[in-house]
């Protein structure tokens, strides 16, 4: 699961990721944390690529409050479909892309955790799958604007498989490690806007070569 990344500035956004709705006024965290601000691009009415600043942390249409007694910033992309907390934004089709310049992930190989920062194997910026939800206040009509990010299992994969700590009480090939899951620059738009099975198809582990790691310090 991922809890700490680093956005990219805006003028890197509209450059990358070509969204054609402008809005340069907007600002964010430059370090996120669950329920901070950060931005996050989804498909408008128009479907135009439109982006958006929210709480890192999907606050789901039932919650009474903004202020979330539990985590919402990362789902498993497996329990999508039966989680009340993300059910909805799947099935009508909340999807976004979640812009990242670096992630960090804790590595317990060493016997304490030492965090590793991740980033793109050619040093750009890349997009994370991501759910978006727009939740509204009953008591004073404020709007907040929230995401998600998706994760799938990673038990397999040479280099997210070896971060996070081990559970002593599962086997070594079955840990359920989790991946971030990136969204290539060619699939922007049938992961915003493509049905729900051209988006599942669409879910997949990064390449054995898509990011470089290193140990923040040692």
């Amino acid at each position: 699961m991922c809890n700490r990344y680093i956005p990219p500035d805006n003028k890197t956004i509209h450059a990358c990721w070509h969204v054609e709705t402008q809005n340069s006024h907007l600002s964010w965290q430059k370090e996120l944390f669950p329920r901070g601000q950060g931005p996050f691009i989804r498909s408008n009415k128009e479907n135009k690529r439109e982006l958006v600043v929210g709480q890192w942390g999907l606050i789901p249409h039932f919650a009474k409050t903004s202020k979330l007694k539990y985590n919402t910033n990362n789902a498993r992309y497996e329990e999508l479909k039966d989680k009340a907390s993300y059910r909805d934004p799947w099935k009508y089709g909340q999807r976004c892309v979640i812009p990242v310049k670096t992630f960090d992930e804790p590595c317990w190989e060493t016997g304490r955790n030492i965090w590793w920062r991740f980033q793109g194997r050619d040093g750009n910026s890349f997009g994370l799958a991501g759910l978006w939800n727009t939740w509204i206040d009953q008591a004073t009509g404020e709007l907040f604007e929230s995401y998600t990010m998706l994760t799938i299992n990673a038990d397999k994969h040479p280099l997210m498989s070896r971060m996070h700590k081990p559970d002593p009480n599962s086997p070594p090939d079955a840990q359920d490690k989790r991946s971030v899951v990136p969204i290539d620059l060619l699939d922007i738009d049938l992961w915003l806007s493509g049905s729900t099975e051209e988006s599942s198809n669409l879910i997949k582990l990064p390449t054995d070569n898509y990011f470089s790691a290193k140990p923040l310090s040692v």
